[in-house]
């Protein structure tokens, strides 16, 4: 069953971000995602949406997901964007 990484980030460092940005894609392709949705102005249809970007990426497993998430690869690019950002991040099982 698929899993998502659902990423709700509020950027505050745009430079320090670009690092982040610039290692994401070497990194994340070793792993089973697809990204599906990297998205600064989404269409809110109820409440209010205070995030200045939101990401939506599909693993065939939650495991595939803790995978790259836990990797040393992907912590070691990650610090970048905590320094950069302020985010909430979850695992969330598909249908």
């Amino acid at each position: 069953m698929s899993h998502y990484v659902v990423a709700q980030l509020n950027i505050t460092d745009r430079d320090e971000y670009a690092k982040y940005e610039a290692g994401f894609m070497d990194v994340f392709s070793t792993f089973n995602g697809t990204m599906l949705s990297v998205d600064e102005a989404p269409v809110v249809l109820e409440g209010e949406w205070a995030f200045t970007r939101t990401v939506l990426i599909r693993f065939p497993s939650a495991d595939d997901a803790l995978a790259w998430y836990q990797s040393g690869a992907y912590q070691d690019l990650a610090r970048h964007r905590f320094a950069a950002s302020s985010a909430n991040v979850v695992v969330v099982a598909g249908l």
